[in-house]
């Protein structure tokens, strides 16, 4: 077996105490109610922030995935790089990435799958700070069952690279896609509403020309953007807030957005 990568940002994104974390994970959750009926996404686009900040507007499309608990086996999670520079893609070497939750596998096959592309690179310096993936383990360990995970650190990589990385693993109904990010950073709260509002429109009309001041995971949204129109995906915005609507003040916010990617029918 090989290395795990350990938790990072425990005890400072999130609770690292394992009780409290479950516990703070399961009230977001049970907060969302009735959302929780609409249909069960492909893919999803949730917050990274500290939980204090964005958990409830990440817990608004998490709480979709209870229905596909028995169905889900492999999770490509895929957010932008904040503390190591990815010229394109980058993924790890490890075999298990840990959480208060406990270790979660990684899918060695689809890795290594990735690893042929041209523009992945294995870099677990890239992966080893980097709180845009790690954030979201909690939550999938609490909504879904035994799962790998395929964790994909995102630098400058094109949509179209973005898409073919997407499309090398889309697999069937038992892979879910995650792209982590947040919206608009640092901007007065209603100047933060207006471009996030924008910015959310985009994204349903899965027009990918994202840039990075608008969402800092505008690289792997494009590529999910792209991959959903080849694959006939419609997207739904499921929660628009930001951190003066959750625990920040007004002055200097940063927004956070969930969407749900599911099947077209007709």
């Amino acid at each position: 077996m090989g290395a795990t990568r350990p938790a990072a940002v425990a005890g400072f994104f999130y609770p690292g105490d394992p009780a409290a974390l479950a516990a703070e994970v399961a009230a977001y959750l049970a907060e969302v109610g009735a959302g929780a009926t609409a249909p069960p996404p492909k893919a999803i686009i949730a917050p990274h922030a500290g939980y204090i900040y964005s958990g409830p507007i990440a817990a608004s499309v998490y709480a979709r995935l209870f229905a596909l608990r028995d169905v889900v086996r492999r999770v490509v999670l895929a957010g932008p790089a904040h503390r190591v520079y990815v010229a394109g893609a980058a993924i790890p070497s490890a075999h298990a990435f840990a959480s208060p939750l406990g270790a979660v596998p990684l899918d060695r096959e689809a890795l290594e799958a990735l690893a042929r592309l041209a523009f992945v690179e294995v870099s677990d310096r890239a992966h080893a700070q980097e709180h845009s993936l790690e954030v979201h383990l909690p939550f999938l360990q609490s909504v879904l069952d035994e799962f790998a995970l395929v964790p994909v650190v995102v630098g400058d990589a094109s949509p179209d690279e973005m898409a073919a990385l997407f499309d090398a693993v889309w697999g069937g109904d038992e892979t879910l896609i995650v792209v982590s990010s947040d919206l608009s950073h640092y901007l007065p709260y209603r100047s933060a509403q207006d471009l996030d509002a924008r910015t959310a429109r985009a994204i349903v009309d899965l027009e990918a020309r994202l840039i990075p001041d608008e969402a800092c995971g505008a690289a792997p949204i494009n590529g999910l953007l792209r991959a959903a129109r080849r694959h006939r995906l419609s997207a739904e915005l499921v929660d628009l807030r930001n951190s003066g609507d959750t625990a920040g003040d007004r002055n200097r916010v940063v927004g956070y957005g969930a969407f749900a990617f599911v099947e077209s029918h007709g």
